[in-house]
Order: structure tokens, then C-alpha cells, then sequence
């Protein structure tokens, strides 16, 4: 796809701290016209760290993408999991030895 634009990212949190704060991995799936004939789709997948249900990060890019491609947008179909959890990040301690044999 030509003229991808990537999104800056906020540079002061790490992938794992926005998962930690909710951020969930999001995949959508972007069907949109080819521009020399309406009539074609074409697919698009689409993956960062997002919220949801609102996903503001993916509605930044489907934003950019109407203002600036001229593919027009047919359907978006989105899938978001959470990665991590809090309760699930142990921390170990010293006398916790892992061997690997």
C-alpha cells in the first residue's frame, strides 16, 4: 500500500506498560475499493496495541486513511485480545532458580 503512514507513538510507555494499563493487541481486517475500479476489494490487516471498545488508535488510522488514500474504506472487521493482565506478572526472587536441562 503506498503512502502508509505510521502513527507516532507516545515515547515515554513501553509496549508492556500500556498492556499492563489495558491496551489490548488489535487485529483489523480493511476491505476497501481499488481506486482504478470500484468494483475490486481489496484486504488489508492492520495490528497495534489499542483499547478497547473504543479503539482510538485504530479510528486515528481509519481517519488518516479516508483523508489521504483514496482507496474508499468498504468494511472493517476488528479482533482484540488482552495479552497480559497485573495478576498474571509474577516477579521472582532470587531464591527461584529455573533450570533448563
Amino acid at each position: 500500500m503506498v503512502g502508509f503512514h505510521q502513527l507516532p507513538k507516545e515515547p515515554t510507555q513501553s509496549d508492556l506498560e500500556k498492556m499492563l494499563r489495558g491496551h489490548r493487541l488489535t487485529t483489523a481486517e480493511i476491505l476497501y475499493r481499488m481506486p482504478d475500479n470500484l468494483d475490486l476489494l481489496q484486504m488489508y490487516v492492520w495490528q497495534d496495541l489499542d483499547i478497547a471498545p473504543d479503539f482510538p488508535v485504530l479510528r486515528d488510522f481509519l481517519h488518516f486513511w479516508e483523508d489521504n488514500l483514496d482507496g474508499p474504506l468498504h468494511a472493517v472487521r476488528v479482533a482484540s485480545v488482552g495479552i497480559i493482565k497485573p495478576a498474571e506478572l509474577r516477579a521472582f526472587t532470587p531464591d527461584n532458580i529455573i533450570r533448563i536441562h
